[in-house]
């Protein structure tokens, strides 16, 4: 028998750079100051996504996959040895570190969890806003080092204006940084290990800078330039063997596949409607996030929204 869709509540985070507007369009965090992240699809220990309604109500993601069977997450995700994908809603109201995330052969040797790979999408953005994505030209490990030492970094940083609609497809190893303005989604590897190597020494409430973690950056960091994914076409996002993810808007009434391979998660960025799978219809507003557990079948979105739908 298959498993309805579930929506889920999403564990938010208030870092210094956030702004609010995930508490004042999406409802999100509104017991925080400001909130920087909303992890809409999490099973990750520092933040999990929460069922809400229905017979799994309160249950977390990962409860609810323990209770109903690993098959729920679908065959390919079950090859990973975690859940292996975490979705997020990224409001930029101050620049970004500039940071790097390791390859899961680093990661999982040295921090025991996967690497970092992660696509973004621009969702909106104010006029002038920007990304910094991989170097300028190449550079050799002694320059990068310097150049972190003397707070000059940004001279060799590739910075590309942006607009929505943009897509960004961020390898691990990859020097990166979103800058102010920028409100993104951001589908992932399941991982929270970020590796600082700039931060505009900037201080926190109580008047510290946050930590850097300059020689671990300098493993793991290619020192090439980036170059932008101009391959994809259509709906596709990012393919990647790590995650699928795909923009799919509805003017009135679209549908997806479902699969038995993998589950889908359905984050609604614009609009509303219904969401219907199988005998289940589910009301869909904008900041919504739903798990469609693994099935094959057809999800039908009725009404007028923006949605990114990802699987594995």
């Amino acid at each position: 028998m298959n498993l309805e869709p579930v929506k889920l509540k999403a564990a938010c985070k208030d870092y210094i750079w956030g702004g609010n507007r995930l508490k004042t369009e999406y409802d999100k965090g509104l017991e925080l100051d400001k909130v920087a992240e909303s992890w809409e699809l999490s099973a990750h220990k520092d933040g999990e996504s929460v069922i809400v309604g229905g017979e799994f109500d309160g249950l977390f993601l990962t409860d609810y996959i323990e209770k109903n069977g690993k098959e729920c997450v679908g065959k390919n995700a079950m090859k990973f040895e975690f859940f292996p994908i975490l979705i997020k809603l990224i409001d930029a109201a101050d620049n970004l570190s500039v940071q790097v995330h390791p390859s899961d052969e680093y990661a999982l040797k040295y921090e025991g969890e996967y690497g970092k790979t992660e696509m973004w999408y621009v969702v909106d953005c104010e006029k002038g806003a920007f990304l910094y994505h991989g170097f300028n030209r190449e550079i050799t490990k002694e320059e990068f080092a310097k150049r972190i030492e003397n707070n000059t970094i940004l001279e060799v940083l590739n910075k590309v204006d942006i607009k929505k609609g943009d897509v960004f497809f961020i390898e691990s190893g990859t020097i990166h940084a979103i800058g102010k303005g920028a409100f993104i989604c951001e589908v992932q590897q399941n991982s929270n290990k970020t590796y600082r190597v700039y931060d505009y020494d900037r201080r926190d409430k109580n008047g510290n800078t946050r930590e850097l973690h300059i020689e671990k950056a300098l493993e793991v960091t290619n020192l090439t330039v980036a170059k932008k994914d101009e391959s994809l076409s259509g709906n596709l996002l990012a393919k990647c063997k790590y995650f699928t993810a795909e923009k799919i808007d509805s003017d009135n009434k679209t549908s997806f596949e479902l699969s038995e391979n993998s589950f889908r998660s359905v984050v609604v960025l614009t609009g509303s409607g219904t969401l219907t799978v199988g005998n289940t219809k589910i009301d869909i507003n904008k900041g919504d996030s739903l798990f469609i557990p693994a099935q094959n079948g057809v999800a039908t979105i009725d009404g007028v929204c923006e949605t990114i739908v990802s699987y594995v």
